[in-house]
């Protein structure tokens, strides 16, 4: 039986279109639909896709450490080669670094201030999944592998998405030190390579899903802002389920 899937990230944008450009120009996405001011784009596979939905407001979107949403992720086989093609080409993108045993990773922003970070599929002087070709966008394979929400109260986005949205619980990730803790989430069959959700095992095959998986940040301090219709920024992830159904989280 069919599982359902976490289909899309929708976020409020002055210019949908131009948006668009940088995400398939830079990022190597797909346009799929461009109507009615709103843009979809994404990667050709089971990941989720990105919406772009025209917010006419004079306030610029200003990404703050207690909004609800935080990032995408977009996972691929080599980062160095994506580095260097987007610096080659003037964006504003951080240096690889390997960020203690969680993931080899760099951070840039889109042109609208809205956050991406790129993980390679395994950690920095480990074998690579694949070679990139650097005749292909951020040398091939990439795909949305995370859209990362924040909370102050973790007990109850477990409960929801695991026993209400139905979702397997993958992985936690311990930042007590910075004042956060990941958890990890996604609609699928796969089994981890260690049972323990706390396995540093399990995180370089986290990074190989291909399909989407929801990412929370437990904030151990501040009060999380939520998602507010109509204003710029992200409104809503978005979840198919088999039977044509849509659900929502913000």
């Amino acid at each position: 039986m069919p599982l359902p899937r976490i289909s899309a990230l929708s976020l409020n944008v002055s210019d949908p279109s131009g948006l668009s450009r940088f995400y398939c120009d830079v990022l190597g996405m797909n346009l799929l639909a461009n109507a009615g001011g709103a843009v979809s784009l994404g990667y050709a596979g089971e990941d989720a896709r990105l919406e772009l939905v025209r917010r006419d407001q004079s306030t610029p979107y200003q990404p703050d450490r207690n909004d609800r949403y935080w990032k995408i992720a977009i996972t691929l086989p080599d980062l160095d080669v994506a580095f260097a093609q987007l610096r080659s080409a003037g964006i504003d993108v951080t240096e690889p670094a390997q960020f203690r045993d969680i993931a080899y990773m760099s951070h840039l922003a889109d042109p609208e201030g809205h956050v991406i970070e790129l993980i390679q599929h395994t950690f920095h002087e480990k074998p690579k999944t694949k070679q990139g070709n650097v005749e292909l966008p951020l040398g091939g394979g990439a795909r949305i592998g995370l859209i990362t929400l924040r909370t102050d109260d973790i007990e109850t986005e477990l409960m929801n998405c695991h026993d209400t949205l139905g979702m397997r619980y993958l992985s936690r990730q311990d930042l007590a030190d910075l004042g956060f803790c990941l958890y990890f989430l996604a609609y699928t069959e796969d089994t981890p390579p260690d049972t323990d959700v706390n396995a540093v095992e399990n995180r370089e095959w986290l990074w190989q899903r291909p399909y989407t998986v929801l990412e929370f940040q437990h904030l151990f301090t501040g009060e999380i802002q939520q998602m507010k219709a109509g204003e710029r920024g992200a409104s809503s992830v978005l979840i198919d389920e088999p039977g044509g159904e849509r659900k929502t989280v913000r």
